[in-house]
């Protein structure tokens, strides 16, 4: 890191132990408020395409009216009998999803719980737990739930693991709980069950068999998923989309990213953190270069240049940056745990993510460098001495 033998940006921020013991406090949250925000961020998209990523299927039908996974709005039936038709599409599946009132078996609370109905002789998920217990869910009333649910669930949950059967309330519907699956929390609901279509038709009694919230479509081996949907979309009628698996992924990623004000406020915890650092830093550096000013001035006199002058702030800069990144991502780590169990959101550190932070750690360093380095081309010996 150090050009010169003596490393001076070293032993000038040394000297003053508890201003550089500050300035590493600074950056050390400045970089734990950007890898929590960023991982908050990235656990509102995973969790929100979860079910996404699980759907057996190629290609997808939603409303036009369609917002997110929990406010799908609905669409007539007949448009999957119209898409059955085309030579590509080997077959078709509805699948009906919404957002229903669940009353907690231990707080005796009305809760909001994701409701999912399919045939079950058409598996519609990608979940061992759910595909061999399809016979359970043919019975009347009968539900699988969600293990990975966040809340007070977990009374229930160990009875229905010990083969007990639960029964509870469910949009005023009395529904049993007879098997569990895996899937976890998202910022649409805390917990999710699964069921047949006939037992959500009459679980939501007001929506019709005609009317589906989700399309679901195989194609035939060899065919062009693109194309398909191009033929799809002309053929049907203007009050569906059809998209492609990664097309539905990044539509529900949009809707939290420009339409859920949760996405622009952790956005904002990052741009702040950003901002908290470069202040911070700036501060000290700052302060550094002023009580060395004389010093400074005499490597001036000495026939040192400004590039060296620049460059012992530049690397106080990065000292500081690598030192102060270090434990605000240890702390995150712990705390990404921490969240992840308290809240079953998938929180996760990655590889992108610390290189990220450390990139924007380093920027954010050099910018308070270059601020703080116009007191340092102003120094004159003439005026000091």
């Amino acid at each position: 890191m150090f050009k010169h033998k003596i490393p001076l940006a070293w032993l000038q921020l040394k000297k003053q132990r508890g201003r550089f013991i500050v300035a590493l406090c600074g950056i050390t949250f400045a970089n734990f408020l950007m890898l929590m925000q960023l991982g908050f961020q990235s656990a509102l998209y995973d969790s929100n395409t979860r079910f996404h990523l699980l759907l057996q299927t190629d290609l997808i039908i939603v409303s036009r009216q369609a917002q997110n996974l929990g406010l799908l709005s609905s669409f007539p039936r007949r448009r999957l009998f119209q898409a059955a038709n085309l030579s590509q599409v080997e077959s078709v599946n509805p699948l009906y999803i919404r957002l229903g009132v669940w009353k907690s078996l231990e707080t005796k609370l009305d809760e909001s719980i994701l409701v999912i109905g399919f045939n079950p002789d058409k598996p519609a998920f990608n979940l061992p737990q759910v595909n061999k217990n399809l016979d359970l869910i043919k019975y009347p009333d009968t539900l699988l739930f969600d293990r990975n649910a966040n809340g007070k669930y977990q009374q229930a949950i160990a009875s229905v693991d010990g083969g007990k059967s639960i029964t509870t309330e469910l949009q005023g519907h009395k529904v049993t709980i007879r098997g569990l699956y895996e899937v976890g929390a998202s910022f649409v609901a805390n917990a999710s069950v699964i069921t047949s279509d006939q037992n959500f038709l009459r679980i939501f009694s007001s929506q019709s068999a005609g009317k589906v919230n989700l399309g679901l479509i195989k194609l035939k081996p060899n065919s062009d998923a693109n194309v398909v949907v191009k033929e799809l979309q002309s053929y049907l009628g203007d009050d569906v989309k059809v998209l492609t698996r990664q097309e539905f992924i990044d539509f529900e990623k949009k809707y939290w990213q420009e339409s859920g004000a949760i996405g622009f406020i952790f956005s904002l915890g990052v741009t702040i953190g950003f901002l908290v650092g470069v202040i911070i830093v700036y501060q000290i550096i700052y302060s550094d270069v002023m009580d060395h000013i004389a010093e400074y001035a005499t490597l001036k006199a000495m026939g040192f240049r400004n590039r060296y002058l620049l460059s012992v702030v530049f690397q106080e800069a990065l000292i500081l940056a690598v030192l102060g990144y270090i434990p605000g991502c240890l702390i995150s780590l712990g705390m990404y745990t921490a969240t992840r169990n308290a809240t079953k959101l998938p929180l996760f550190m990655t590889a992108d993510r610390v290189i990220q932070v450390l990139i924007l750690t380093i920027i954010m360093c050099l910018i308070s460098g270059a601020i703080a380095m116009r007191k340092l081309n102003a120094a004159d010996p003439a005026d000091i001495f």
